[in-house]
């Protein structure tokens, strides 16, 4: 209660002489100010949902592209022809879904460095946000995937040596960040320790690499258990121009949709690890080139001949409010909310539209795009939050460890849903928590601080300067020691009930709820930390 006596006070007592678009806003009551800038924070991370919809959409693209080789059977004079895959899946899983996912973090800290840069104090919104949302990847990401599989069935992590080396990078981030943060150079970060923490993302790749491929001397003696040879999810089909072919699944390693009218259908994130893989195909000589792949080859056509149109529909089915689903709904409170949703989401829609189609390139250009818009979002995300913590007080790092880790972190909470939900073992879910989080730490927060100490090493000869380093340490060790409980858990239930993730829903339900106690334990003890209140 006194906290919250405080905290109106703050509001009413102090004034905020920084505005964000108009310089009217400053005539306004502080309250009115901080109320109209939450509803624009949560507007902006609906933005962020949206947008990670056609992000994942380029993502898949891009991870099913397949290379053809060519092989000639001299004892039967046929063709043989080979779709192999480009990208490795435990590469692509740390490369473009972990970075993926965790693209508005690190946008969002690399415009609070830039925004800094030439200061010889770091900002609080980046480091804030990357280790309250590493708080939120392992404990309520944790806490939805368990029990979202069917009542009784279990998904367990099949390859435990991959999973294994994942989650000791992810460990050794934050104790590398606790190091350079209070041991090595306490308070301040040298530019050799953010290229050092840079540097250790591809320690990460090689090792994970070498893990998955059993190098020897390199990897963990630990074979893989049950897992299908692509990891196909559940009842995956293959949708072409909104309609679903089972029987090309074989023969197309591309999404191929040429809009996205399909109704109720929720893009599968993880459908990169269902496509089927290094197929071989035996043609004759004189029909190789036209029937090697006839579907796709064709649908390559169609898209590269009528792109227009496929930019077109985009714009068209932006401002669709309704489906043929939705107009068959009887109840009206349900269609009335539905299409009241669809509104609030028109303009991101429309704006996200200008997006190329992601069948050129194999999905490249519209994953840069993406990644562009994000950037724009997490720029006025950077906004916004400056302005709540002027108009009411609160500490810059209460608000990255609540609200940014948690709207930020929104598209890793869907795609780890997605997989544990889909896919056949609990690989992919939990890879995606503990592959965010090392590439929170080595990306999100190693670039932003390279960013701010390559400048301040040229320009000043003067190292990067921590201004709450010793908060952001406590919140470390307050991550460290509930992640422990969380990890326990998991290989608990691993050696009682055989896997991480579902099982009998009362231990579910248990397990989630304990989750989600650890988190509001280190978001409690952490922002009492940073406000000076312990």
């Amino acid at each position: 209660m006194a906290w919250n006596l405080e905290f109106l006070s703050i509001i009413s007592s102090k004034s905020c002489e920084n505005y964000i678009i108009f310089s009217a806003e400053i005539s306004l009551s502080n309250g009115i100010r901080a109320f109209i800038y939450f509803v624009g924070l949560a507007y902006c991370f609906l933005g962020l949902s949206s947008i990670t919809a056609r992000f994942f959409r380029s993502m898949e693209n891009i991870v099913k592209h397949t290379r053809k080789t060519v092989e000639i059977d001299h004892s039967t004079g046929t063709t043989l022809i080979k779709h192999e895959k480009v990208w490795n899946y435990t590469i692509a899983d740390i490369t473009l879904l972990a970075f993926g996912t965790s693209f508005p973090q690190i946008s969002l800290a690399t415009i609070d460095a830039i925004q800094n840069i030439g200061q010889l104090k770091a900002g609080g919104l980046g480091p804030g946000t990357l280790v309250g949302s590493a708080a939120f990847d392992l404990f309520p990401i944790h806490a939805v995937c368990v029990v979202v599989p069917k009542a009784g069935s279990l998904k367990k992590i099949s390859d435990l040596g991959v999973w294994l080396v994942e989650l000791f990078w992810s460990f050794w981030a934050y104790v590398w960040l606790y190091i350079i943060l209070e041991v090595w150079t306490p308070k301040i970060i040298t530019l050799s320790e953010a290229f050092l923490t840079v540097l250790q993302f591809g320690g990460l790749l090689v090792h994970a690499y070498a893990q998955d491929k059993r190098w020897p001397y390199l990897s963990i003696p630990l074979g893989r258990s049950e897992r299908p040879e692509e990891w196909v999810p559940e009842n995956e089909t293959l949708l072409i121009d909104g309609h679903s072919n089972k029987e090309s699944d074989s023969d197309c390693c591309e999404i191929l949709q040429a809009n996205e009218r399909q109704d109720g259908n929720i893009v599968d994130i993880f459908s990169i690890h269902s496509c089927t893989g290094p197929g071989d195909k035996s043609v004759p000589d004189n029909e190789m080139g036209e029937s090697a792949d006839p579907l796709y080859h064709k649908n390559r056509v169609d898209n590269e001949e009528n792109i227009l149109s496929v930019w077109r529909q985009q714009f068209l089915d932006a401002l669709m409010l309704e489906s043929i689903k939705s107009k068959k709904m009887n109840v009206f409170c349900l269609r009335t909310t539905k299409l009241f949703w669809q509104l609030m989401l028109m303009p991101w829609r429309l704006l996200f539209a200008f997006v190329p189609p992601y069948q050129i390139a194999h999905g490249w250009i519209a994953f840069i795009g993406s990644l562009l818009f994000i950037s724009g979002i997490a720029y006025v995300v950077t906004k916004l939050t400056e302005g709540i913590s002027c108009v009411t007080g609160i500490n810059p790092y209460v608000i990255a460890f609540t609200a940014l880790a948690a709207g930020t972190s929104w598209p890793d909470l869907v795609a780890s849903k997605i997989a544990a939900e889909r896919q056949v073992t609990a690989d992919s879910a939990i890879a995606n928590i503990t592959c965010s989080n090392s590439v929170n730490i080595y990306i999100g927060i190693g670039i932003p601080w390279l960013i701010d100490t390559t400048y301040n090493f040229f320009v000043y000869q003067q190292p990067l300067y921590i201004e709450n380093a010793s908060g952001l340490s406590f919140s470390l060790l307050v991550f460290f020691a509930t992640s422990v409980g969380c990890i326990s858990v998991l290989i608990l239930r691993r050696l009682v009930l055989g896997a991480e993730l579902g099982g009998p829903k009362p231990w579910a339900w248990l397990t989630s709820v304990y989750f989600m106690s650890l988190w509001l334990v280190f978001v409690v003890l952490s922002s009492l930390r940073v406000s000076g209140k312990i």
